[in-house]
């Protein structure tokens, strides 16, 4: 693989960053406008172009900005993001009302639930070993434009009922990270090339399972990653 420039990776890392809060495709006179990246517009769209080449952007047509591809949004998940930490205060919240249900492992898995999509603005699923599943957060999806397609909200909506499925996707598949970041594309369902999930195991000595956000491709990762993480941590330490 043709290795990037430090241009170019700045450049993609732009690209990203704005598509994750505009939802929109970015064009150079946009990344010129917004960032000092020393070079002119011009020569932003000819890396815009090249790493249109190499699979990181892609264009829906002539006239229109670049998007980041999954390929793009794996490179700037694993290299280029800088993960942002709750605060002090953010922590202490959550992890008093978790523990305030950990007596009881339903209510605490709703309660999980409920207050990581409260946190992420997002649909936020859990489910174990044995195949119980929570959720919440539904209305979530429909404040992303990819969800405005009907198909790919059915197919989303779909798989929460499906309990073979959701445990092949957050349970019995190899992880090679605490985290793991899906994409859509990768997974090769129908009508779910929009989607991306963030998922971290949890495990305590009488339960073990998945908690996951899902949202767009574009899920704001360096927010979403570490609460992700740090509201499966509290299930481990309060399950009982």
């Amino acid at each position: 693989m043709q290795p990037l420039t430090q241009r170019q990776i700045q450049i993609l890392k732009n690209v990203v960053e704005e598509y994750i809060q505009t939802a929109e495709a970015v064009g150079s006179d946009n990344l010129d406008r917004k960032y000092n990246l020393g070079v002119s517009p011009a020569t932003i769209r000819n890396e815009m172009a090249a790493l249109t080449n190499l699979g990181y952007l892609k264009q829906s047509h002539t006239s229109a900005g670049r998007v980041p591809t999954p390929k793009a949004m794996r490179l700037y998940v694993d290299t280029l993001m800088q993960e942002k930490e709750l605060s002090v205060a953010e922590e202490v919240s959550a992890k008093q009302r978790l523990l305030e249900t950990k007596e009881d492992f339903d209510k605490l898995m709703q309660e999980a639930t409920r207050a990581l999509s409260q946190y992420t603005k997002s649909l936020t699923v859990a489910v174990t070993e044995d195949g119980e599943v929570w959720h919440s957060g539904y209305a979530h999806i429909l404040e992303n434009p990819e969800f405005y397609n009907i198909d790919v909200t059915f197919q989303v909506l779909s798989l929460l009922e499906e309990e073979k499925k959701m445990r092949e996707l957050l349970i019995l598949r190899e992880w090679s990270d605490p985290v793991e970041v899906l994409f859509g594309q990768d997974l090769g369902w129908q009508n779910f090339d929009p989607v991306g999930i963030v998922a971290c195991r949890f495990q305590s000595s009488t339960h073990s399972g998945t908690l996951a956000v899902i949202g767009p491709t574009r899920l704001n990762y360096p927010v979403i990653i570490p609460v992700v993480r740090y509201f499966s941590s509290l299930v481990s330490e309060a399950a009982r």
